[in-house]
C-alpha cells in the first residue's frame, strides 16, 4: 500500500520538500518500523495489515524466511529458526550461559569472538541474524512510501553497553540502510507521547520489552528534554517471564529426561502463550503433548505472580537506584509511561504504579510507542521538521574508563552523564624507562577491569624514557550522541599520540562487513537482472490474461475467426517467453501483443459506447454530461 503526496490545488510537488525516514524498533519479540506522513508518526502495516513483525528469522538451505511464518515453524525446526536474536547482540559465549542453560541453538565460536548459531544454510552471527529482520522493515517501509530512505532511527535499549550498540549499527550496515541515530528506546516513548512540548516536568519511563528492561527518568523544562539518569537490565524481560514457566510446567510434568531442542523451543512457546492468557483470565487450563513430554493441569495468575515475582523486584530495584541517581524524590515524578509488551502482565503494572505512587499514561499502544517516537526524532534529523524546538539530551547508560595498575577500572565519564560528551584526563607511566603505554578502555561500573566489559586495547609509543611518573599522558574519551566512543591518547611534551575508534568485542569485524557487502555489490548485476525478468513476466502474465478474458467475451463479436486465431497464437508466443530467461524478449513480445491488438480494443471501445447509448436520446446524453461537469468542479 503505497502512500501519495498531497498537494494545494494548482502547486506543484517539491521533490525536495519532504524526504523519507523512518523509525525502527528492533524489539525482541516484535519488531516495528514507523514513519511521520501528512503530519502525523504512524507504523506501517504490511500487505495484510499487520504492523508487527515477529523477530524470528528461519534459515532453509538456499533461502530464509523472516517473520510470522518463521515464528510458526520455530517448534518444529528449533536449530535453524532464530528467535529474540536481540538479547545476543553484542555477547560472547560465555555471556549467553545468563540467560539459562536450556537455549535451543547450536553455537560454535568465530575469530571475532562473536557466537555464530549453527544452522542448516551455515553459520550466523546475531548481527547477520538482525539484518535480515532490518532488510524486511526498510522494504516494507520503501513500498509504503514509494521510495528510498533517506535514513531511519533505530531505537536500542537505554542500558545497551557500547558493544551492543555497534553491533546494531553493524546490522543496520549490512541492511543498506543509513542511522541517523541510534536513540534510548524510554527516550523514544517520551517523545511520543508529547512530552517534548507538553506539561514541564519530570517523566519516568519504564521499559520492559520482551528481552531487555530500561527504566529512565527525563525533565521536561522550556522545549529541553533531559535525560536525568537511566538503568535497567539487558538481560531481563519476558523471555525470562517464560523460562521459569516452562521450568515450572517441567518440574511439574515430572519429565526427568534431557529435552530435545524440539522439545524445549515447544515448551517455551507454550510458556509465552499461557502467559499471555493469565493477563487476561485468573486461570487457564494446560495440554501439553510434544514428542513424549507431556502434561495435563493448570495454573493460576497468583502462582505465575509468585514465579516472576524475583524478575519483577529485580526492575523495581533499578527504579530505585535511578531515582537515588537522579537525586529525586517518587514525589518529584510527574508522570509514568509504561513501554514494552511485557507491561501488558498485571503484576508488572501493579507493581510498578504502586512503587511510583501514581496511574501510567495509556493513550499509546506500548508495543508501538517507541517506533513512533523514533519516527517523530527521524523525521526532525532529516530536516522535515526544521522549525522544531525540541533538544534532546540523552545519557550514557555505563561508565567508561582505562585499566590502570593492578586491574583497577578508571571512570573518565560516569554514567548518566549527557552526550554527546568529551572528557580528558592526564594519567602517567608505572616504570622507569617506559616508552609505551596499553590503553585498555572498559566500560562498567565495578572497581575491577575483570568485573567490567572490555571494550578495546590500543598502544601509545614514543614516549620519552623518564623516570616512573614524570610523563604526562592525555587521555581524551569522545562519546556521539549514539553512545559510541572513540579513545585517543597523547604524551604532552612530544606531541606522539594514537587513537582508536572502539570496536568492541563481539562486534563484525571490518574485513567481515566488508566482505559482505562487497558480496551485495558482486552480485548487483544479476539481482537487477532477476528483478528485471520478475517485473518483465507479471507484466506479460497482466497483458495475456486481460487479452484472454477480452477475447472470450467479445472476440465472436467483432472478429473474424482468423484475426481471433492470430491473436491466440500470440498469446501462445509470448506465453512460451515467459517460461524463459530472457526479460529484454518478454518486454518485446508483450510490445508485439500489445501492437496487435489494438485494433480490436478499439472495437471493444466502440461496442461498450454504443452499448451505453442504446435507447437514449440526446438530450438525455448532454444532461448527463453537462450533470457530472458540474460535479467535477467542486470536487
Amino acid at each position: 500500500m503505497a502512500l501519495l503526496q498531497i498537494t494545494e490545488p494548482g502547486k506543484a510537488v517539491d521533490p525536495q520538500l519532504r524526504k523519507r525516514a523512518a523509525g525502527i524498533d528492533l524489539g525482541t519479540t516484535n519488531s516495528l518500523i514507523a514513519s511521520v506522513c501528512a503530519g502525523v508518526a504512524k507504523t506501517l502495516p504490511d500487505q495484510n495489515g499487520d504492523y508487527m513483525l515477529p523477530s524470528a528469522v528461519r534459515y532453509l538451505a538456499d533461502t530464509l524466511i523472516v517473520g510470522a511464518e518463521a515464528q510458526q515453524s520455530a517448534a518444529e525446526d528449533p536449530l535453524n529458526t532464530i528467535l529474540s536474536v536481540k538479547r545476543m547482540m553484542g555477547r560472547g559465549i560465555d555471556d549467553l550461559s545468563r540467560f539459562g542453560n536450556r537455549l535451543p541453538y547450536e553455537f560454535v565460536p568465530s575469530d571475532a569472538g562473536m557466537p555464530r548459531i549453527r544452522t542448516v544454510s551455515g553459520d550466523w552471527s546475531p548481527v547477520n541474524v538482525s539484518a535480515e529482520i532490518l532488510k524486511t522493515l526498510v522494504a516494507r517501509a520503501t513500498e509504503t512510501l514509494s521510495g528510498d530512505l533517506d535514513g531511519v532511527v533505530i531505537t536500542v535499549p537505554a542500558y545497551f553497553d557500547d558493544a551492543q550498540r555497534q553491533a546494531t549499527r553493524d546490522a543496520a550496515r549490512l541492511a543498506g540502510v543509513e542511522v541517523l541515530r541510534l536513540l534510548n528506546e524510554p527516550t523514544a516513548a517520551a517523545i511520543a507521547y508529547g512530552l517534548d512540548s507538553g506539561e514541564e516536568g519530570v517523566i519516568a519511563v519504564y521499559d520492559l520489552g520482551g528481552g531487555t528492561f530500561d527504566i529512565s527518568l527525563l525533565r521536561l523544562q522550556k522545549g529541553v528534554l533531559e535525560v536525568l539518569a537511566t538503568g535497567g537490565n539487558s538481560a531481563l524481560g519476558g523471555d525470562d517471564f517464560d523460562q521459569v514457566l516452562a521450568e515450572w510446567l517441567i518440574d511439574a510434568s515430572g519429565y526427568t529426561k534431557q529435552l530435545s531442542h524440539a522439545q524445549l523451543r515447544a515448551v517455551l512457546m507454550q510458556a509465552r502463550s499461557i502467559k499471555e492468557q493469565l493477563s487476561s483470565n485468573s486461570e487457564v487450563d494446560i495440554d501439553i503433548i510434544e514428542r513424549k513430554f507431556s502434561y495435563q493441569g493448570s495454573i493460576t495468575r497468583d502462582t505465575f505472580n509468585q514465579l516472576i515475582e524475583p524478575l519483577v523486584e529485580e526492575s523495581i530495584k533499578a527504579c530505585r537506584r535511578a531515582v537515588r541517581d537522579a537525586g529525586l524524590a517518587l514525589t518529584d515524578i510527574s508522570n509514568l509511561v509504561l513501554v514494552g509488551g511485557s507491561t501488558r502482565v498485571p503484576c508488572v503494572v501493579s507493581e510498578v504504579e504502586a512503587f511510583f505512587g501514581i496511574s501510567a499514561l495509556d493513550g499509546i499502544d506500548p508495543d508501538r510507542v517507541v517506533a513512533i517516537g523514533a519516527a517523530i526524532q527521524a523525521n526532525i534529523l532529516v530536516g522535515n521538521r526544521a522549525d522544531d524546538e525540541m533538544l534532546l539530551l540523552d545519557v550514557l547508560p555505563l561508565s567508561l574508563g582505562l585499566e590502570t595498575v593492578g586491574g583497577l577500572a578508571e571512570k573518565v565519564i560516569p554514567r548518566n552523564t549527557a552526550i554527546p560528551a568529551a572528557k580528558t584526563q592526564e594519567f602517567t607511566t608505572y616504570a622507569e624507562g617506559q616508552t609505551a603505554m596499553l590503553i585498555h578502555v572498559v566500560q562498567g561500573e565495578r572497581e575491577l577491569v575483570e568485573d567490567c566489559r572490555s571494550l578495546a586495547r590500543f598502544e601509545l609509543t614514543g614516549i620519552p624514557p623518564m623516570t616512573a611518573g614524570a610523563a604526562r599522558i592525555e587521555v581524551l574519551f569522545q562519546v556521539d550522541a549514539d553512545g559510541l566512543l572513540s579513545v585517543s591518547a597523547r604524551e604532552l611534551s612530544t606531541g606522539t599520540n594514537a587513537s582508536v575508534l572502539v570496536k568492541p568485542s563481539y562486534g563484525l569485524s571490518d574485513n567481515e562487513i566488508t566482505g559482505m557487502l562487497k558480496a551485495s555489490f558482486d552480485y548487483a548485476a544479476e539481482d537487477a537482472a532477476q528483478r528485471s525478468l520478475t517485473e518483465a513476466r507479471v507484466e506479460a502474465g497482466r497483458v495475456i490474461e486481460a487479452l484472454s478474458n477480452a477475447l472470450d467475451a467479445d472476440g465472436e463479436a467483432l472478429l473474424k475467426a482468423n484475426d481471433i486465431k492470430l491473436l491466440r497464437d500470440a498469446i501462445q508466443t509470448l506465453e512460451r517467453l515467459i517460461s524463459g530467461t530472457d526479460y529484454k524478449a518478454i518486454n518485446e513480445g508483450t510490445e508485439r501483443l500489445g501492437m496487435a491488438s489494438e485494433d480490436f480494443a478499439g472495437l471493444r471501445m466502440d461496442l461498450a459506447i454504443r452499448r451505453a447509448l442504446a435507447g437514449r436520446r440526446i438530450g438525455e446524453v448532454d444532461q448527463d454530461f453537462e450533470q457530472d461537469s458540474n460535479k467535477s468542479r467542486y470536487r
